[in-house]
Protein backbone atom coordinates (compact mmCIF):
# COMPACT_ATOMS: atom_id res chain seq x y z
CA UNK A 1 0.00 0.00 0.00
CA UNK A 2 1.30 3.29 -0.98
CA UNK A 3 2.57 5.45 2.20
CA UNK A 4 0.73 8.74 0.49
CA UNK A 5 -3.06 9.37 -0.42
CA UNK A 6 -1.65 11.34 -3.38
CA UNK A 7 1.49 11.99 -5.26
CA UNK A 8 1.53 15.38 -4.37
CA UNK A 9 2.02 14.08 -0.48
CA UNK A 10 4.91 11.62 -1.68
CA UNK A 11 6.42 14.53 -4.00
CA UNK A 12 6.31 16.96 -0.85
CA UNK A 13 7.81 14.42 1.08
CA UNK A 14 10.62 13.42 -0.93
CA UNK A 15 11.79 17.07 -1.47
CA UNK A 16 11.54 17.93 2.76
CA UNK A 17 13.82 15.07 3.20
CA UNK A 18 16.35 16.02 0.82
CA UNK A 19 16.04 19.61 2.14
CA UNK A 20 16.98 18.34 5.15
CA UNK A 21 20.10 15.68 4.08
CA UNK A 22 21.26 18.91 1.58
CA UNK A 23 21.29 20.71 4.53
CA UNK A 24 23.21 18.21 6.43
CA UNK A 25 25.49 17.52 3.47
CA UNK A 26 26.41 21.70 2.82
CA UNK A 27 27.28 21.84 6.80
CA UNK A 28 29.65 18.95 5.87
CA UNK A 29 31.27 20.68 2.91
CA UNK A 30 29.27 17.95 0.51
CA UNK A 31 27.93 18.42 -2.79
CA UNK A 32 24.36 18.36 -3.10
CA UNK A 33 24.82 15.00 -5.77
CA UNK A 34 25.95 12.84 -2.24
CA UNK A 35 23.14 13.92 0.01
CA UNK A 36 20.11 13.48 -2.86
CA UNK A 37 21.66 9.85 -3.31
CA UNK A 38 21.16 9.18 0.05
CA UNK A 39 18.06 10.90 0.20
CA UNK A 40 16.81 8.51 -2.51
CA UNK A 41 18.37 5.36 -0.28
CA UNK A 42 16.52 6.36 2.44
CA UNK A 43 13.13 6.91 1.16
CA UNK A 44 13.72 3.51 -0.68
CA UNK A 45 12.79 0.11 -0.46
CA UNK A 46 15.78 0.01 2.06
CA UNK A 47 14.38 2.84 4.34
CA UNK A 48 10.78 4.76 4.20
CA UNK A 49 9.26 2.80 1.23
CA UNK A 50 7.85 6.43 0.05
CA UNK A 51 8.31 5.95 -4.08
CA UNK A 52 5.32 4.76 -5.50
CA UNK A 53 4.76 7.42 -8.00
CA UNK A 54 7.87 6.29 -9.53
CA UNK A 55 6.85 7.19 -13.23
CA UNK A 56 6.22 10.76 -12.10
CA UNK A 57 9.73 11.00 -10.79
CA UNK A 58 11.06 9.15 -13.60
CA UNK A 59 9.65 11.40 -16.18
CA UNK A 60 11.40 14.15 -13.96
CA UNK A 61 14.50 12.92 -13.68
CA UNK A 62 14.54 12.61 -17.82
CA UNK A 63 13.62 16.20 -17.76
CA UNK A 64 16.38 17.20 -15.92
CA UNK A 65 19.28 14.80 -17.53
CA UNK A 66 17.66 16.61 -20.60
CA UNK A 67 18.54 19.94 -19.34
CA UNK A 68 21.91 19.06 -18.09
CA UNK A 69 23.20 18.16 -20.97
CA UNK A 70 21.48 21.18 -22.60
CA UNK A 71 23.22 23.26 -20.16
CA UNK A 72 26.63 21.79 -21.07
CA UNK A 73 26.18 22.03 -24.55
CA UNK A 74 24.80 26.20 -24.17
CA UNK A 75 28.25 26.49 -21.87
CA UNK A 76 30.97 24.59 -24.07
CA UNK A 77 33.28 27.23 -24.16
CA UNK A 78 35.66 26.09 -27.06
CA UNK A 79 37.54 29.45 -26.74
CA UNK A 80 39.21 27.83 -23.42
CA UNK A 81 40.28 24.81 -24.98
CA UNK A 82 41.69 27.24 -27.77
CA UNK A 83 43.28 29.01 -25.67
CA UNK A 84 44.88 25.83 -23.86
CA UNK A 85 45.07 23.62 -26.72
CA UNK A 86 47.73 21.36 -25.96
CA UNK A 87 47.49 20.67 -22.36
CA UNK A 88 43.69 20.32 -22.20
CA UNK A 89 43.79 18.03 -25.28
CA UNK A 90 46.66 15.89 -23.98
CA UNK A 91 45.55 15.72 -20.02
CA UNK A 92 42.07 15.33 -20.98
CA UNK A 93 42.75 12.67 -23.72
CA UNK A 94 45.25 11.00 -22.27
CA UNK A 95 43.46 10.72 -18.46
CA UNK A 96 40.56 9.39 -20.39
CA UNK A 97 42.59 6.53 -21.87
CA UNK A 98 44.70 5.99 -19.13
CA UNK A 99 41.71 5.54 -17.37
CA UNK A 100 39.53 3.45 -19.52
CA UNK A 101 42.59 0.65 -19.92
CA UNK A 102 43.52 0.45 -16.43
CA UNK A 103 40.23 0.35 -15.10
CA UNK A 104 39.47 -2.13 -17.48
CA UNK A 105 42.22 -4.68 -16.36
CA UNK A 106 40.97 -3.85 -12.72
CA UNK A 107 37.43 -4.64 -13.57
CA UNK A 108 38.22 -7.50 -15.28
CA UNK A 109 40.36 -8.93 -12.26
CA UNK A 110 37.63 -8.38 -10.08
CA UNK A 111 35.60 -10.72 -12.19
CA UNK A 112 33.35 -9.12 -14.25
CA UNK A 113 32.11 -9.94 -17.81
CA UNK A 114 34.06 -7.89 -21.02
CA UNK A 115 30.89 -5.69 -21.93
CA UNK A 116 30.02 -4.78 -17.93
CA UNK A 117 33.95 -4.15 -17.22
CA UNK A 118 34.23 -1.69 -20.12
CA UNK A 119 31.23 0.19 -18.63
CA UNK A 120 32.62 0.08 -15.47
CA UNK A 121 36.05 1.47 -17.01
CA UNK A 122 34.37 4.42 -18.89
CA UNK A 123 32.36 5.37 -16.34
CA UNK A 124 35.57 5.60 -14.05
CA UNK A 125 36.95 8.43 -16.54
CA UNK A 126 34.51 10.78 -16.35
CA UNK A 127 34.96 14.19 -13.78
CA UNK A 128 32.06 16.25 -12.55
CA UNK A 129 31.99 19.41 -13.93
CA UNK A 130 29.76 20.86 -11.90
CA UNK A 131 31.58 20.33 -8.96
CA UNK A 132 34.80 21.23 -9.75
CA UNK A 133 33.53 24.67 -10.94
CA UNK A 134 31.33 25.12 -8.25
CA UNK A 135 34.37 24.18 -5.85
CA UNK A 136 36.74 26.26 -8.27
CA UNK A 137 34.36 29.31 -7.65
CA UNK A 138 34.01 29.30 -4.34
CA UNK A 139 37.93 29.38 -3.91
CA UNK A 140 38.52 31.90 -6.09
CA UNK A 141 40.54 29.33 -8.19
CA UNK A 142 38.64 28.94 -11.16
CA UNK A 143 40.80 32.04 -13.14
CA UNK A 144 44.21 30.50 -11.78
CA UNK A 145 46.13 28.52 -14.02
CA UNK A 146 45.57 25.17 -12.78
CA UNK A 147 41.58 26.19 -12.13
CA UNK A 148 41.36 27.06 -15.97
CA UNK A 149 43.28 24.19 -17.11
CA UNK A 150 40.85 21.72 -15.25
CA UNK A 151 37.89 23.65 -16.89
CA UNK A 152 40.06 22.79 -20.33
CA UNK A 153 40.29 19.30 -19.72
CA UNK A 154 36.86 18.79 -18.14
CA UNK A 155 35.03 20.50 -21.36
CA UNK A 156 37.20 18.03 -23.51
CA UNK A 157 36.00 15.06 -21.06
CA UNK A 158 31.90 16.25 -21.60
CA UNK A 159 32.08 16.27 -25.50
CA UNK A 160 33.75 12.65 -24.94
CA UNK A 161 31.14 11.47 -22.70
CA UNK A 162 28.41 12.79 -25.27
CA UNK A 163 30.10 10.59 -27.59
CA UNK A 164 30.20 7.39 -26.20
CA UNK A 165 26.61 7.90 -25.04
CA UNK A 166 25.87 8.32 -29.23
CA UNK A 167 27.63 5.15 -29.78
CA UNK A 168 26.28 3.30 -26.79
CA UNK A 169 22.24 4.25 -28.19
CA UNK A 170 23.07 3.66 -31.76
CA UNK A 171 24.80 0.05 -30.94
CA UNK A 172 21.73 -0.60 -28.79
CA UNK A 173 19.03 0.08 -31.51
CA UNK A 174 21.63 -1.85 -33.98
CA UNK A 175 21.71 -5.16 -31.41
CA UNK A 176 17.88 -4.31 -31.05
CA UNK A 177 17.71 -4.81 -35.00
CA UNK A 178 16.79 -8.38 -36.56
CA UNK A 179 19.78 -10.99 -37.17
CA UNK A 180 21.57 -9.57 -40.38
CA UNK A 181 19.96 -6.03 -40.57
CA UNK A 182 22.97 -4.69 -37.95
CA UNK A 183 24.91 -3.06 -40.48
CA UNK A 184 22.17 -1.80 -41.70
CA UNK A 185 20.28 -0.25 -38.96
CA UNK A 186 23.73 1.31 -38.09
CA UNK A 187 23.85 3.39 -41.37
CA UNK A 188 20.32 4.31 -41.24
CA UNK A 189 21.06 5.58 -37.33
CA UNK A 190 24.15 7.34 -38.86
CA UNK A 191 22.28 9.06 -41.61
CA UNK A 192 19.41 10.17 -39.51
CA UNK A 193 22.74 11.64 -37.22
CA UNK A 194 24.21 13.58 -40.30
CA UNK A 195 20.75 15.03 -41.42
CA UNK A 196 19.73 15.90 -37.82
CA UNK A 197 23.22 17.87 -37.78
CA UNK A 198 22.45 19.42 -40.90
CA UNK A 199 19.37 20.25 -39.92
CA UNK A 200 20.22 22.34 -36.84
CA UNK A 201 23.32 23.75 -38.48
CA UNK A 202 21.36 25.51 -40.73
CA UNK A 203 18.76 26.47 -38.06
CA UNK A 204 21.97 27.93 -36.14
CA UNK A 205 22.58 29.73 -39.15
CA UNK A 206 19.27 31.24 -40.56
CA UNK A 207 16.96 31.24 -38.08
CA UNK A 208 18.05 30.83 -34.47
CA UNK A 209 19.82 34.44 -34.12
CA UNK A 210 16.72 36.44 -35.60
CA UNK A 211 14.26 33.94 -33.04
CA UNK A 212 16.03 34.13 -30.04
CA UNK A 213 16.60 38.36 -30.67
CA UNK A 214 13.20 38.80 -31.15
CA UNK A 215 12.36 36.38 -27.89
CA UNK A 216 14.73 38.43 -26.07
CA UNK A 217 12.36 41.57 -25.90
CA UNK A 218 10.56 38.81 -22.44
CA UNK A 219 13.11 37.47 -21.03
CA UNK A 220 10.76 34.63 -19.59
CA UNK A 221 9.70 33.73 -22.91
CA UNK A 222 13.19 33.14 -23.88
CA UNK A 223 13.67 31.01 -21.32
CA UNK A 224 10.61 29.41 -21.83
CA UNK A 225 11.71 28.66 -25.70
CA UNK A 226 15.36 27.53 -24.69
CA UNK A 227 13.24 24.77 -22.47
CA UNK A 228 10.81 24.01 -25.25
CA UNK A 229 13.30 23.59 -27.61
CA UNK A 230 15.85 21.77 -25.28
CA UNK A 231 12.67 18.76 -24.68
CA UNK A 232 11.69 19.13 -28.40
CA UNK A 233 15.31 18.35 -29.69
CA UNK A 234 15.69 15.81 -26.51
CA UNK A 235 12.36 14.21 -28.43
CA UNK A 236 13.33 14.46 -31.79
CA UNK A 237 16.67 12.74 -30.68
CA UNK A 238 14.70 9.89 -28.93
CA UNK A 239 11.98 9.45 -32.21
CA UNK A 240 15.30 9.30 -34.83
CA UNK A 241 16.86 6.09 -32.86
CA UNK A 242 19.46 8.39 -30.58
CA UNK A 243 18.84 9.14 -26.83
CA UNK A 244 17.14 12.48 -25.70
CA UNK A 245 20.57 13.39 -23.98
CA UNK A 246 22.04 13.76 -27.40
CA UNK A 247 18.76 15.25 -28.84
CA UNK A 248 19.47 18.15 -25.58
CA UNK A 249 23.18 18.60 -26.05
CA UNK A 250 22.75 19.55 -30.02
CA UNK A 251 20.34 21.64 -28.49
CA UNK A 252 22.45 23.86 -26.58
CA UNK A 253 25.24 23.82 -28.91
CA UNK A 254 22.52 25.16 -31.38
CA UNK A 255 21.79 28.37 -28.89
CA UNK A 256 25.80 29.03 -27.67
CA UNK A 257 26.42 31.33 -30.49
CA UNK A 258 24.01 33.48 -29.61
CA UNK A 259 24.51 36.29 -27.48
CA UNK A 260 22.13 35.14 -25.03
CA UNK A 261 23.81 31.94 -24.01
CA UNK A 262 25.13 33.48 -20.37
CA UNK A 263 21.81 34.81 -19.95
CA UNK A 264 19.47 31.32 -20.47
CA UNK A 265 22.20 28.96 -18.79
CA UNK A 266 22.38 31.69 -15.65
CA UNK A 267 18.07 30.99 -15.74
CA UNK A 268 17.93 27.16 -16.33
CA UNK A 269 20.98 26.63 -13.81
CA UNK A 270 18.56 26.85 -10.79
CA UNK A 271 15.70 24.36 -12.83
CA UNK A 272 17.97 22.13 -13.90
CA UNK A 273 18.97 21.37 -10.36
CA UNK A 274 16.08 20.51 -9.13
CA UNK A 275 15.22 18.56 -11.74
CA UNK A 276 18.14 16.35 -11.42
CA UNK A 277 17.12 15.97 -7.90
CA UNK A 278 14.83 13.57 -8.58
CA UNK A 279 17.16 11.80 -10.82
CA UNK A 280 19.32 10.99 -7.88
CA UNK A 281 16.41 10.51 -5.86
CA UNK A 282 15.43 7.79 -8.47
CA UNK A 283 18.94 6.47 -8.24
CA UNK A 284 19.11 5.79 -4.64
CA UNK A 285 16.19 4.78 -4.11
CA UNK A 286 16.70 1.75 -6.57
CA UNK A 287 19.54 0.48 -4.29
CA UNK A 288 19.40 -2.02 -1.91
CA UNK A 289 21.47 -1.54 1.06
CA UNK A 290 22.11 -5.44 1.57
CA UNK A 291 23.44 -4.97 -2.49
CA UNK A 292 25.54 -2.34 -1.88
CA UNK A 293 27.51 -4.47 1.28
CA UNK A 294 28.35 -7.01 -0.88
CA UNK A 295 30.40 -4.57 -3.54
CA UNK A 296 31.53 -2.50 -0.78
CA UNK A 297 35.16 -4.31 -1.66
CA UNK A 298 34.81 -3.96 -5.43
CA UNK A 299 34.13 -0.16 -4.79
CA UNK A 300 36.67 0.57 -2.28
CA UNK A 301 39.88 -0.54 -5.04
CA UNK A 302 37.87 1.26 -7.82
CA UNK A 303 37.49 4.53 -5.52
CA UNK A 304 40.80 3.97 -4.29
CA UNK A 305 42.24 3.89 -8.46
CA UNK A 306 40.04 7.03 -9.51
CA UNK A 307 41.24 9.11 -6.01
CA UNK A 308 44.80 8.25 -6.81
CA UNK A 309 45.43 7.39 -10.01
CA UNK A 310 43.65 10.15 -11.90
CA UNK A 311 45.61 13.02 -10.41
CA UNK A 312 48.83 10.91 -10.94
CA UNK A 313 48.27 10.54 -14.48
CA UNK A 314 47.44 14.50 -15.30
CA UNK A 315 50.72 15.44 -13.06
CA UNK A 316 52.31 13.28 -15.39
CA UNK A 317 51.19 14.67 -18.39
CA UNK A 318 51.31 18.50 -17.15
CA UNK A 319 55.35 17.43 -15.90
CA UNK A 320 55.54 16.46 -19.53
CA UNK A 321 54.15 19.47 -21.15
CA UNK A 322 56.38 21.81 -19.03
CA UNK A 323 53.78 22.85 -15.85
CA UNK A 324 54.94 22.96 -12.40
CA UNK A 325 54.27 20.47 -9.88
CA UNK A 326 51.87 22.48 -7.86
CA UNK A 327 50.02 23.23 -11.24
CA UNK A 328 49.74 19.85 -12.66
CA UNK A 329 48.88 18.24 -8.39
CA UNK A 330 46.09 21.07 -8.31
CA UNK A 331 45.03 20.02 -11.60
CA UNK A 332 44.84 16.51 -11.13
CA UNK A 333 42.86 16.72 -7.81
CA UNK A 334 39.78 17.83 -9.56
CA UNK A 335 40.20 14.36 -12.00
CA UNK A 336 39.79 12.21 -7.97
CA UNK A 337 36.39 11.44 -8.64
CA UNK A 338 33.40 10.26 -11.10
CA UNK A 339 30.65 12.45 -12.34
CA UNK A 340 26.79 12.48 -12.81
CA UNK A 341 27.41 11.22 -16.54
CA UNK A 342 29.07 8.68 -14.68
CA UNK A 343 25.55 7.79 -13.04
CA UNK A 344 23.86 8.40 -15.99
CA UNK A 345 25.97 6.29 -18.49
CA UNK A 346 25.29 3.43 -16.19
CA UNK A 347 21.74 4.07 -16.25
CA UNK A 348 21.58 4.06 -20.34
CA UNK A 349 23.44 0.94 -20.04
CA UNK A 350 20.96 -0.39 -17.84
CA UNK A 351 18.30 0.56 -19.94
CA UNK A 352 19.74 -0.67 -23.00
CA UNK A 353 20.11 -4.22 -21.15
CA UNK A 354 24.00 -4.22 -21.52
CA UNK A 355 24.01 -4.10 -17.25
CA UNK A 356 22.35 -5.32 -14.62
CA UNK A 357 21.17 -3.30 -11.61
CA UNK A 358 23.94 -4.68 -9.45
CA UNK A 359 26.60 -2.60 -11.56
CA UNK A 360 24.35 0.55 -10.91
CA UNK A 361 24.70 -0.18 -7.64
CA UNK A 362 28.68 -0.35 -7.60
CA UNK A 363 29.46 2.49 -9.88
CA UNK A 364 26.92 4.63 -7.46
CA UNK A 365 28.71 3.61 -4.67
CA UNK A 366 32.53 4.38 -5.90
CA UNK A 367 30.47 8.10 -6.70
CA UNK A 368 29.73 8.36 -3.39
CA UNK A 369 33.05 7.47 -2.23
CA UNK A 370 34.97 9.62 -4.87
CA UNK A 371 33.13 12.81 -4.76
CA UNK A 372 33.19 13.28 -0.95
CA UNK A 373 36.91 12.27 -0.75
CA UNK A 374 37.76 14.36 -3.85
CA UNK A 375 35.54 17.19 -2.01
CA UNK A 376 38.04 17.48 0.81
CA UNK A 377 41.02 16.94 -1.53
CA UNK A 378 40.25 20.12 -3.29
CA UNK A 379 39.07 22.13 -0.68
CA UNK A 380 42.39 21.54 1.55
CA UNK A 381 44.57 21.11 -1.63
CA UNK A 382 47.17 23.76 -0.49
CA UNK A 383 47.42 22.01 2.69
CA UNK A 384 48.00 18.83 0.91
CA UNK A 385 50.38 20.19 -1.26
CA UNK A 386 52.47 21.30 1.21
CA UNK A 387 52.65 18.00 2.88
CA UNK A 388 53.31 16.24 -0.15
CA UNK A 389 55.60 18.33 -1.73
CA UNK A 390 58.87 16.77 -1.20
CA UNK A 391 57.89 13.57 -2.81
CA UNK A 392 56.57 15.16 -6.01
CA UNK A 393 59.59 16.53 -7.50
CA UNK A 394 59.77 13.56 -10.17
CA UNK A 395 56.54 15.80 -12.06
CA UNK A 396 58.33 18.31 -12.99
CA UNK A 397 60.80 19.23 -15.33
CA UNK A 398 64.63 20.80 -14.77
CA UNK A 399 62.93 23.81 -16.67
CA UNK A 400 59.26 24.08 -16.41
CA UNK A 401 59.19 26.20 -19.91
CA UNK A 402 55.28 25.95 -20.47
CA UNK A 403 54.38 27.45 -17.17
CA UNK A 404 57.57 29.68 -17.06
CA UNK A 405 56.50 31.25 -20.02
CA UNK A 406 53.70 33.33 -17.82
CA UNK A 407 56.23 34.50 -15.19
CA UNK A 408 57.92 37.18 -17.42
CA UNK A 409 61.69 38.82 -17.04
CA UNK A 410 61.74 39.71 -13.40
CA UNK A 411 65.38 41.21 -13.85
CA UNK A 412 64.18 44.61 -14.02
CA UNK A 413 64.54 48.26 -11.30
CA UNK A 414 61.57 47.10 -9.77
CA UNK A 415 61.23 48.02 -5.90
CA UNK A 416 57.30 47.31 -5.24
CA UNK A 417 55.43 44.11 -5.72
CA UNK A 418 51.66 44.50 -6.11
CA UNK A 419 49.56 40.90 -6.00
CA UNK A 420 46.22 40.33 -7.60
CA UNK A 421 45.65 42.66 -10.46
CA UNK A 422 41.86 43.55 -10.17
CA UNK A 423 40.73 46.98 -10.25
CA UNK A 424 41.73 47.41 -6.74
CA UNK A 425 44.91 45.90 -7.11
CA UNK A 426 45.32 47.61 -10.57
CA UNK A 427 44.32 50.91 -9.44
CA UNK A 428 46.85 50.58 -6.80
CA UNK A 429 50.16 49.83 -8.78
CA UNK A 430 49.11 53.31 -11.30
CA UNK A 431 49.08 55.20 -8.62
CA UNK A 432 51.99 54.13 -7.53
CA UNK A 433 53.48 54.26 -10.27
CA UNK A 434 52.23 58.08 -11.26
CA UNK A 435 53.83 58.98 -8.11
CA UNK A 436 57.19 57.23 -9.30
CA UNK A 437 57.00 53.84 -7.58
CA UNK A 438 58.47 50.85 -9.56
CA UNK A 439 56.00 48.22 -9.75
CA UNK A 440 56.22 44.60 -10.58
CA UNK A 441 52.95 43.37 -11.13
CA UNK A 442 51.48 39.42 -9.83
CA UNK A 443 48.40 37.77 -10.75
CA UNK A 444 47.28 34.24 -11.03
CA UNK A 445 44.60 34.96 -14.33
CA UNK A 446 46.70 34.05 -17.50
CA UNK A 447 44.45 36.46 -19.08
CA UNK A 448 45.04 39.50 -16.91
CA UNK A 449 48.58 39.14 -16.98
CA UNK A 450 48.77 38.36 -21.40
CA UNK A 451 46.46 41.60 -21.44
CA UNK A 452 48.34 43.59 -18.91
CA UNK A 453 51.56 42.58 -20.79
CA UNK A 454 50.42 44.14 -24.19
CA UNK A 455 49.18 47.49 -22.39
CA UNK A 456 52.92 47.81 -21.43
CA UNK A 457 52.79 46.97 -17.49
CA UNK A 458 55.68 44.92 -15.78
CA UNK A 459 53.56 42.18 -14.83
CA UNK A 460 54.65 38.53 -14.49
CA UNK A 461 52.14 34.73 -13.41
CA UNK A 462 52.19 33.99 -9.91
CA UNK A 463 50.03 32.32 -6.97
CA UNK A 464 50.35 33.97 -3.72
CA UNK A 465 50.03 30.70 -1.60
CA UNK A 466 52.90 28.98 -3.55
CA UNK A 467 56.11 29.38 -1.31
CA UNK A 468 58.16 28.32 -4.22
CA UNK A 469 56.95 31.15 -6.30
CA UNK A 470 57.36 33.51 -3.43
CA UNK A 471 61.14 32.71 -3.08
CA UNK A 472 61.45 33.31 -7.33
CA UNK A 473 60.46 37.08 -6.43
CA UNK A 474 63.11 39.37 -6.48
CA UNK A 475 62.60 40.31 -2.74
CA UNK A 476 66.26 41.00 -2.03
CA UNK A 477 65.48 44.70 -4.00
CA UNK A 478 61.86 45.04 -2.76
CA UNK A 479 60.84 48.42 -0.58
CA UNK A 480 56.86 46.81 -0.68
CA UNK A 481 54.66 43.65 -0.75
CA UNK A 482 51.58 44.52 -1.48
CA UNK A 483 48.50 41.78 -1.48
CA UNK A 484 44.92 43.40 -2.83
CA UNK A 485 43.24 40.22 -2.14
CA UNK A 486 40.90 40.24 0.90
CA UNK A 487 41.48 36.58 1.44
CA UNK A 488 42.59 35.53 4.75
CA UNK A 489 44.07 32.39 4.14
CA UNK A 490 46.35 33.88 1.06
CA UNK A 491 47.61 36.66 2.71
CA UNK A 492 48.58 34.51 5.89
CA UNK A 493 50.18 31.63 3.51
CA UNK A 494 52.07 34.75 1.72
CA UNK A 495 53.09 36.42 5.16
CA UNK A 496 54.44 32.91 5.79
CA UNK A 497 56.34 32.22 2.50
CA UNK A 498 58.15 35.55 2.64
CA UNK A 499 58.89 35.30 6.14
CA UNK A 500 60.52 31.65 5.01
CA UNK A 501 62.67 33.42 2.21
CA UNK A 502 63.57 35.90 4.85
CA UNK A 503 62.12 39.30 3.12
CA UNK A 504 63.76 42.34 4.47
CA UNK A 505 61.30 44.83 2.96
CA UNK A 506 57.99 45.53 4.19
CA UNK A 507 53.97 43.74 3.79
CA UNK A 508 50.80 45.30 3.41
CA UNK A 509 47.89 43.18 3.14
CA UNK A 510 44.01 43.75 2.66
CA UNK A 511 41.12 42.96 4.70
CA UNK A 512 37.63 43.72 4.41
CA UNK A 513 36.95 43.31 8.25
CA UNK A 514 38.34 44.82 11.34
CA UNK A 515 39.02 40.99 12.84
CA UNK A 516 40.63 39.67 9.91
CA UNK A 517 42.77 42.98 10.18
CA UNK A 518 44.04 42.48 13.62
CA UNK A 519 44.43 38.74 12.84
CA UNK A 520 46.97 39.84 9.74
CA UNK A 521 48.56 42.72 11.91
CA UNK A 522 49.21 40.52 15.11
CA UNK A 523 50.81 37.64 12.50
CA UNK A 524 53.20 40.74 11.28
CA UNK A 525 51.76 42.70 8.44
CA UNK A 526 52.97 46.06 8.85
CA UNK A 527 49.76 47.73 6.75
CA UNK A 528 46.57 46.39 6.56
CA UNK A 529 44.84 48.28 3.84
CA UNK A 530 41.11 48.37 4.43
CA UNK A 531 39.13 49.69 1.03
CA UNK A 532 35.56 50.38 1.95
CA UNK A 533 36.59 51.92 5.59
CA UNK A 534 38.94 53.89 3.97
CA UNK A 535 37.10 54.73 0.78
CA UNK A 536 34.17 55.54 3.19
CA UNK A 537 36.82 57.91 5.58
CA UNK A 538 37.91 59.98 2.68
CA UNK A 539 34.34 60.79 0.84
CA UNK A 540 33.48 61.40 4.32
CA UNK A 541 36.41 63.51 4.40
CA UNK A 542 35.77 65.35 1.08
CA UNK A 543 32.02 66.01 1.93
CA UNK A 544 32.95 67.95 5.34
CA UNK A 545 35.47 69.62 3.47
CA UNK A 546 32.86 71.23 1.19
CA UNK A 547 30.96 72.29 3.95
CA UNK A 548 33.22 74.46 5.79
CA UNK A 549 32.71 78.32 5.62
CA UNK A 550 34.08 80.05 3.26
CA UNK A 551 37.21 82.47 4.84
CA UNK A 552 36.12 86.39 3.36
CA UNK A 553 38.88 88.62 3.70
CA UNK A 554 38.45 92.16 4.20
CA UNK A 555 39.37 93.15 0.85
CA UNK A 556 36.26 90.98 -0.24
CA UNK A 557 34.05 93.08 2.49
CA UNK A 558 35.10 96.19 0.99
CA UNK A 559 34.21 94.82 -2.90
Amino acid sequence: MPAFESVFYEIAALLAVAAVIGAIGVYLRQPLIVAFIAAGILVGPSGFEWVAASDQVDLLAKMGIALLLFVVGLKLDFQIIRSLGPVALATGMGQVLFTSVVGYGIAVALGMEPVTALYVAVALTFSSTIIIVKLLSDKKEIDALHGRIAVGFLIVQDIFVVMVMIGLTAFGVGTAAEPGQFGMVMLMVLFKGMLMLLVVALLMRYVLPRLTNHLAQSIELLVLFAIAWAVLLASIGDALGFSKEVGAFLAGISLASTSFRETIGARLVGLRDFLLLFFFIDLGAGLEIATLGAQLGAAVVLSLFVLIGNPLIVMVIMGWMGYRKRTGFLAGLTVAQISEFSLIMVALGLSLGHLQSDTVGLVTLVGLITISGSTYMILYSHQLYERLAPWLGIFERRNPHREAAYDGDNEGDEDVIVLCLGRYGLGVSQVLQQRGGRVLGVDFDPETVSTLRREGYAVCYGDAEDPEFIGSLPLSRMKWVISTTPERQINLALLQGLRHHDYQGRLAVTAHSHDDAKFLREAGADLVLLPFADAATEAVNRLLAMDEPKVVTTGDKEK
